[in-house]
Parts: C-alpha cells; sequence; structure tokens
C-alpha cells in the first residue's frame, strides 16, 4: 500500500518550448519521487498511471548477471555492467568493448537476437556508411543488455536459442521474477507487450516504477550495477546523450535511465530516492527536461531543467522551461 508524505500536486509537471514571447509546444509529464518502501515524497499529474517502461528498467533486468555469479564468472568488469544497462549509441567504443565480451562468453554477433540498426549516433552511423560498412546487432542501442543475458544463459548451462521468449528460463525464472520483484506486480495477472528489441516488457504503476529504482540503492547488487552506470556514464548511453550528460553532471550523486516513449526514471543512491516520470505525449525532450529539473530539485545536481534554443546561427530564439504549476493540495 502506497504510503504520501509529502507535496502531491495534481497537475502534471509542464514542459513548454518558448519562441520568442510565445508559447510554441507544450509537454505534460507525471512524475513520482520515492523511497524504496513505498513512500512517495512527492508526486506531479498522476502517480497511478500504468507505463511500459521499455529500457528504463534495464539496470532490473541486468540484476541476474550478478545474482546468478555470471559476472564474477566472466570478469566482468565496470565497462560491461555498464552496458548491460545500457541503450548505447552503437559508438566505436560501444562496438569493440561488446565484441570482447560476446568473446569471452563463447559466443558471435550471430547469437544475438536484438535486431540490427544504425548507430544511433549520427556521427557512428556516418563513418560507418563512408567506409562501405553495414550495420549489426552490435549497433542495436540494446544489445548490451542481450550480450547480459546470453552470460547469464551461458553460466547457468541454458540454451541460448529462443532467449527472447518470456517462456524461456532466463525470463520465466530470473529476469521476470527480478522485475516483479523491485516493482510488485504480479506477472500471472498481464500478457506482456513484446519490447523494440523483441524483449518481453511489462506494464507497471510510476509510483511503484520509482520504487524499485529506490530499491536498487539498497541491494549490493543493484549497488554494483549502479556505482558501474556512475563509473562509466559513457557506456551506458554515449558522447552526446542526456543519460551520459547528467549523470557525469552529478558527479555519482545520481544514476540516470531513459526509456522510450518519454519514460524516465533514476535514484540518488546517497539518499535512498527514486525517480519514475513519463511524458504524456511520448516527447523525450519533455522527459529529458522534466528528469533535469527533478534531479535540480533534490540538489543531485545544479539546474531548473530550462535549456536555450538557438538557431543554425546560433542566435538564441527561445527556451525549453519547466514548471509544477496548478493546483497542490497536502498529502493526506
Amino acid at each position: 500500500m502506497r504510503r504520501t508524505v509529502g507535496r502531491v500536486t495534481t497537475a502534471p509537471l509542464l514542459v513548454e518550448a518558448t519562441r520568442g514571447d510565445q508559447v510554441e509546444s507544450r509537454h505534460e509529464v507525471d512524475a513520482v519521487v520515492a523511497t524504496a518502501d513505498g513512500t512517495v515524497l512527492e508526486s506531479w499529474g498522476d502517480p497511478d498511471r500504468l507505463v511500459l517502461p521499455r529500457s528504463a528498467v534495464k539496470p532490473v533486468q541486468a540484476l541476474p548477471l550478478v545474482t546468478t555469479g555470471a559476472a564474477d564468472a566472466f570478469g566482468l568488469g565496470p565497462v560491461e555492467l555498464a552496458l548491460s544497462c545500457s541503450s548505447h549509441d552503437g559508438e566505436a567504443d560501444h562496438v569493440v568493448a561488446l565484441s570482447g565480451w560476446l568473446a569471452r562468453i563463447g559466443c558471435s554477433v550471430d547469437d544475438l537476437a536484438c535486431g540490427t540498426h544504425l548507430p544511433l549516433a549520427e556521427s557512428a552511423a556516418a563513418a560507418l556508411l563512408a567506409t562501405g560498412g553495414s550495420s549489426s546487432p552490435l549497433h542495436n542501442n540494446c544489445s548490451g543488455k542481450h550480450v547480459g543475458f546470453l552470460t547469464v544463459c551461458r553460466h547457468l548451462g541454458l540454451p541460448t536459442d529462443g532467449y527472447l521468449s518470456a517462456d524461456h528460463p532466463l525470463h520465466r525464472e530470473h529476469v521476470t521474477p527480478a522485475l516483479a520483484e523491485a516493482f510488485g506486480f504480479n506477472p500471472d495477472a498481464q500478457r506482456p507487450g513484446i519490447d523494440g528489441c523483441g524483449i518481453p516488457v511489462w506494464a507497471v504503476p510510476l509510483d511503484r516504477l520509482a520504487t524499485g529504482w529506490a530499491g536498487l540503492a539498497t541491494s549490493e547488487p543493484g549497488l554494483r550495477l549502479l556505482d558501474a552506470m556512475a563509473a562509466e556514464p559513457f557506456f551506458v548511453a554515449g558522447s552526446d546523450r542526456a543519460c551520459t550528460r547528467l549523470i557525469r553532471e552529478a558527479g555519482g550523486a545520481a544514476v540516470v535511465k531513459t526509456g522510450a516513449e518519454g519514460v524516465y526514471c533514476g535514484v540518488v543512491p546517497a539518499t535512498g530516492v527514486g525517480i519514475a516520470l513519463k511524458a504524456r505525449d511520448g516527447a523525450r525532450r519533455g522527459s529529458e527536461a522534466a528528469l533535469t529539473w527533478v534531479l535540480g530539485r533534490l540538489g543531485a545536481i545544479d539546474g531548473d531543467g530550462s535549456i536555450p534554443l538557438t538557431n543554425h546561427a546560433g542566435t538564441r530564439v527561445g527556451e525549453v522551461r519547466v514548471s509544477d504549476g496548478g493546483s497542490t493540495r497536502a498529502a493526506p
């Protein structure tokens, strides 16, 4: 049962993009700040809304890599552990690290079932195409998670064929139970969706998503993954990505992870406070600005989420700004 002790704002966070004196676009963002015991410290909008967290739950999906002993068995360090939680840009260093990890566990690119796309980093995609190269599953932003899954399979002697399926023992006995425990849902009560990389994705209430992220900071396996992400932020995302930038700006005070369709989660390990938010329109601009605002409010970084908007000549033409206006009521 949720316990609320702080400020509850019935209106969502409002992210506005301005141009001159006019508001050009608006994004509404539901957000929750909570502790591992389920206490909601602050919320904006609807804390009960069901969301498909997508890649924002990768650190929880990576827990079996640590809890089964697979990480130690294969001598994985912070780079590999950060990659297991990543949505990386497919830059050269990402691909090199993943190739070496695959070789270490006796697998090849052909064992990856995540699919193929060009690197998310435009510079990496351009460099690949300029040399006549073609993309491989290693460029898929989710490939680090998938190499982690294969590592658990190798360590436990599980078949690697069919590892995407919710009925595969990897998910049935390890990944899905880790998600269900962290976020307090019953997998038997819902039918999972399929994520972009082919694995099951479960719907979770926003407040429980924040609680589960807070819980990562209360266990040794969770802290090991968070420490790796904090130590190797480039391998969580990439050179020009918000996850990498915000983790660096926080200097270890916060760890964050994006998910598709405007989801963002994070944790401030020192205080055990978890964050979960979802832009109602699925816009990344809205979720990134809102997360920056919340992190600033929690003292993890400097800033209020405002981002200057410039044109191609470098002239400032507006800004992206965040506010929590709307009706506020005291928590019961």
